[in-house]
């Protein structure tokens, strides 16, 4: 069964988490620096036989975007280059 990955993007670090094979419970995985984070991911899809990756979108409290989220979108539109076949979902951090 495959699992869900879940990234929290930071300019410097950036977190990982993984489901369970149900996909119900996340548990921490590792934190590396985001410089390395699209090698890292490279690794854990075969391994862990990941379908969906779940990244967080920061918003203020008025909705607009966080001064981080194009980052984030160029590191989403990488991954979707890097791994098509792989679903990304984008996930409102606010609440």
């Amino acid at each position: 069964m495959s699992k869900i990955l879940a990234i929290d993007y930071g300019a410097k670090r950036t977190g990982f988490a993984i489901s369970d094979e149900s996909k119900i419970f996340a548990f921490g995985l590792s934190t590396q620096d985001t410089k390395n984070a699209l090698h890292y991911i490279g690794q854990i899809i075969p391994k862990e036989k990941i379908d969906t990756i779940v990244i967080g979108i920061p918003k203020k409290l008025n909705n607009e975007h966080a001064l981080l989220v194009p980052q984030i979108q160029s590191f989403i539109k990488k991954i979707t280059q890097q791994f098509p076949d792989i679903q990304i979902v984008e996930i409102d951090e606010r609440f």
